[in-house]
Order: structure tokens, then sequence, then C-alpha cells
């Protein structure tokens, strides 16, 4: 398992947090974004500069994951393409995004994009809260966990 981060607008905590997973569990985190970005020195962390465009990042993320991988993103279609190849999709908020959900969600993304467009002033997302952090922090565990399991439980 791949850990690819939607790092444009993932929030500086989160990232450390995955720095930390990175380097305990010895998973690859690779950051993509449209600047660059400073990370942690390690063999487990790299960060990727693509060119700024709308969705660039989004789709060199969806062009490099592989089934089982896991996607850091608050961007709901960009979860969806993910699902849809088989990788797993996490919120910065702890959120696992499944097949179950996503259609909704993309939906609702649709209706709040569409009263924007028409003028009409909508919320943004709550500030991230402790709550939240600990709920991502638990999540992203949780899937490292199973996988470092099943790589122990391989036969050699």
């Amino acid at each position: 398992m791949n850990v690819w981060v939607d790092a444009d607008a993932c929030p500086v905590v989160i990232k450390e947090i995955l720095f930390r997973a990175a380097k305990r569990w010895e998973v690859q985190v690779t950051l993509v974004a449209n600047q660059m970005l400073r990370v942690t020195p390690s063999p487990w962390i790299r960060s990727v500069q693509v060119e700024r465009g709308f969705d660039v990042a989004d789709q060199y993320i969806v062009s490099r994951a592989n089934p089982g991988d896991l996607v850091v993103t608050g961007d709901i279609p960009l979860a969806a393409e993910v699902l849809a190849k088989g990788g797993m999709a996490l919120s910065p908020r702890g959120e696992m995004f499944d097949s179950d959900s996503i259609g909704q969600r993309l939906q609702m993304r649709d209706m709040l994009q569409e009263l924007r467009d028409a003028g009409i002033q909508t919320t943004g997302p709550a500030t991230l809260s402790h709550s939240d952090r600990r709920e991502f922090a638990n999540a992203l565990d949780g899937l490292l966990n199973v996988r470092h399991r099943k790589q122990r439980a391989r036969p050699t």
C-alpha cells in the first residue's frame, strides 16, 4: 500500500500525522501539489510538484494509484475516482469514503456548487477540530495496522 496525499489543501497537522505514520509503519507517503512542499527527511516520505492547473494533482494521483492504495483527500470527485480504481480514500477529518456513500456525496457537492454559482452564499467546512485530528489519526492507524498484520501473515 502506498499513501497518496492531495496536498494542496491538506492541513499541516494532518501532514505531520502522515509523516509520523510513514516512519512508524514504513509505508511510502507521497504528497502531490502544484507548489513545492517541504517534507520531513525520510526514505518513506516524498513530495511531487505538478504543473498548475485545474485537477492536475488529482489526475497525477489517479493515474499512479493502484488498487489497495490509500488517498488522503477532501476532494469528493478524486475520492470517487480512487474508489472506482479499487483504492481507498480517507478525508483529513478521518472519514472513510466508500462506494455506498460516494454517490450521495457527489450529488451534495454538485448541489452546493449550483447554489454558489447562482450567487447563494453557502458555508464552507468547519475548522479542523481536535476531534477531527484524532479521528484521522485513528482511521489511518487502523488501516496501516491491518496492512502490517497482512504482511506479517504472508508465508515467506
